[in-house]
């Protein structure tokens, strides 16, 4: 065992506490759902706009939505197909629809205010096991192991010593994630948040600033010489082309319609009828179209 591994071993958990912590009370951004007025509600539309979506298009996205819904009551009250249009242009759409139906959830089992009880968030619709975790620790200030791709990375590197986390989170990330936690509600939600932003903003998947890492002495990757992963960090999928692509476009007519369109309004915005076809069947089977009798399309439950 080398000089280095022995003292990141020794500095698990509670050395990389404080400096993780200390740097984020320095750098950390200023984002609107870490702002006390955003309140939990702000939390877990945030959680579900960032999946697979940087902060910069999310934030213009966030705002007008929480002028539009500042309650989840406000959101439920609305057609499921409002939520679609606001979504835009995020990608994903079907967060929008999960979002409206944990609105809805909220609304009838919560009297309109998203549940503090952990388990409780796990059985709201489209409510995962991060998401659960997230909005109890940035919401709440309990603590909870949050595992984004940003926090995996961290830990990867700074205690197991690998350059990239696995492909899917394993019992033993999850296990290091809890054995990290500081025993404290309040600091193990700040550190939630910190590592969150180390991985966002030092500690990035292909160009790690590890000069401004405030545990650069304490990683086990860097101790280790950095060894490079056996392959790099899986891709974005390419969108041009694909059906994810078609399906942006016939949302698109969708969104700026305030009235059910004509199937040729769809037709026009792809050349190819097989992948257009399939695409809108997708639309359909997901639940982000609907079909009137007349055959005409429409965003679920509008006008």
């Amino acid at each position: 065992m080398t000089a280095t591994s022995t003292t990141t071993r020794e500095a698990e958990p509670t050395a990389l506490h404080t400096p993780v912590i200390d740097w984020f009370d320095q750098h950390a951004r200023d984002l609107p759902w870490r702002r006390p007025e955003a309140g939990a509600w702000g939390v877990m539309v945030s959680e579900f706009m960032l999946q697979q979506t940087p902060v910069n298009r999310v934030l213009p996205v966030y705002e007008e939505w929480l002028t539009r819904w500042p309650r989840p009551a406000d959101l439920a009250a609305e057609a499921a197909g409002e939520a679609v249009r606001a979504w835009g242009r995020l990608g994903y759409p079907r967060r929008a629809l999960r979002l409206h139906g944990a609105a809805a959830a909220i609304a009838e089992r919560h009297g309109g205010d998203v549940p503090k009880d952990h388990h409780q968030l796990l059985a709201l619709p489209g409510v995962g096991e991060y998401t659960a975790a997230a909005v109890a620790s940035f919401a709440y200030g309990q603590r909870h192991a949050v595992l984004d791709t940003n926090v995996r990375r961290v830990f990867a590197r700074a205690v197991s010593g690998s350059q990239y986390p696995p492909n899917a989170t394993t019992a033993a990330e999850r296990k290091l994630a809890r054995m990290l936690l500081p025993e404290d509600d309040t600091t193990a939600s700040r550190w939630a948040a910190a590592t969150m932003e180390l991985g966002a903003l030092v500690c990035t998947a292909r160009t790690p600033s590890c000069g401004g890492c405030p545990i650069v002495d304490l990683c086990a990757w860097r101790g280790a010489g950095s060894p490079a992963h056996e392959g790099p960090p899986r891709r974005g999928q390419t969108y041009a082309g694909t059906d994810r692509q078609v399906r942006g476009k016939l949302l698109a007519v969708l969104r700026e319609s305030t009235r059910p369109v004509e199937r040729a309004a769809l037709d026009a915005v792809w050349h190819d009828p097989e992948q257009r076809s399939r695409a809108l069947t997708g639309l359909l089977t997901d639940g982000l179209v609907e079909r009137l009798p007349d055959g005409r399309y429409r965003l679920p439950g509008t006008d």
